[in-house]
C-alpha cells in the first residue's frame, strides 16, 4: 500500500520538522541525510560489482 503525500501533508511534515529541529539545524540535517544516501548507493553499487551483477546497459548489449 503506497502512501500518497500531497502538498498539505508535506507542509505539515515540514512544520513538524522545523519545530523539532529548529531552523539552525536543518541544513546540517539535510547534509547528513545526503551523505548517508550517497554512502548507501556506493555500498549497493560495490555489492553488485562484487556479486558480478550486471547493469541494465550490460544486459541490453548481451541481448543484441
Amino acid at each position: 500500500m503506497a502512501i500518497a503525500l500531497g502538498p498539505p501533508e508535506l507542509l505539515i511534515l515540514l512544520i513538524i520538522v522545523l519545530v523539532l529541529f529548529g531552523g539552525a539545524k536543518l541544513p546540517k540535517l539535510a547534509r547528513s541525510l545526503g551523505q548517508a544516501q550517497r554512502e548507501f548507493r556506493e555500498g549497493v553499487n560495490d555489492a553488485e560489482k562484487e556479486a558480478g551483477g550486471s547493469s541494465s546497459s550490460d544486459s541490453k548489449s548481451k541481448d543484441a
